[in-house]
C-alpha cells in the first residue's frame, strides 16, 4: 500500500535538499550530477492542468508496498526499495538493474493540497495526482470600469 504522509520540517534536511537543488541547477545534467540524467531513478515526468499537478514515475518490478510518497510544501519525495535476488545458488551473468533503497526529491512549481493527493500504480507506472492549493489556482478577475 502506498503511504502518503506529511513530514515535519527538519532544518538540516531542508538545508540538504536546498543544497541539492542548488547544485543540481548549477551543474546541470551530466556525468557529474548524479541526481539528473539517466542515472536518476525513478525517471519522472511532471505536468499540470488547470486543477492539478501530475507526476508520473517509471517503477518497473515494484509493488505498492515497496513505495512511499511524501509531500512537504512544494516538494514531492518518492521513496522505495527494489529487492535483490540473493542466495547461495544464485550467479549473476549480467546485473544492470539497480537494487536497494532509493529516494527521488522533486521541487514542484507550486504548493499542492497534500490531503487530496492520490497515487495509482499500473503496469509499472506510478501516477500521482496532486490538486493545486487554492492559492496556486488561477482565478479570473473581473475588471470594473470607473
Amino acid at each position: 500500500m502506498i503511504e502518503l504522509r506529511r513530514i515535519p520540517r527538519v532544518p538540516l534536511v531542508e538545508l540538504r535538499r536546498e543544497m541539492d537543488r542548488l547544485f543540481n541547477g548549477f551543474l546541470g545534467p551530466g556525468p557529474f550530477n548524479p541526481a539528473s540524467g539517466p542515472r536518476a531513478f525513478p525517471t519522472l515526468n511532471v505536468w499540470e492542468d488547470s486543477e492539478c499537478l501530475f507526476a508520473e514515475a517509471e517503477v518497473p518490478g515494484l509493488n505498492m508496498k515497496d513505495l512511499e510518497i511524501l509531500i512537504q510544501g512544494n516538494e514531492l519525495t518518492i521513496k522505495g526499495q527494489r529487492q535483490t535476488i540473493d542466495g547461495d545458488d544464485v550467479q549473476y551473468h549480467r546485473r544492470e538493474r539497480g537494487t536497494g533503497e532509493f529516494a527521488r526529491f522533486v521541487t514542484l512549481p507550486m504548493e499542492v493540497n497534500a490531503d487530496k493527493v492520490e497515487a495509482t500504480l499500473k503496469d509499472g507506472v506510478l501516477t500521482i495526482m496532486m490538486p493545486k492549493s487554492e492559492t496556486a489556482r488561477a482565478r479570473k478577475i473581473t475588471v470594473k470600469t470607473a
